[in-house]
């Protein structure tokens, strides 16, 4: 369980980053005319969401 307290400490910021970057992507392709893929990035900003708020769940039950 240390493990994971460590990975939310170092690896939520670097998520929480890709998520932001990936929410704007979205945001950029769903405002514009284009009809452009948005898959890649909603899988990356749904993966990086629900890892963040697991380890924010399952830390805050450890401590």
């Amino acid at each position: 369980m240390g493990f994971l307290i460590y990975a939310s400490v170092f690896i939520n910021p670097v998520l929480a980053i890709v998520f932001c970057i990936n929410l704007v992507e979205i945001l950029k392709k769903v405002s514009g005319n284009q009809k452009e893929d948005t898959a890649k990035n909603t899988f990356w900003m749904t993966l990086a969401f629900v890892y963040i708020v697991g380890t924010i769940t399952i830390s805050s039950f450890i401590s």
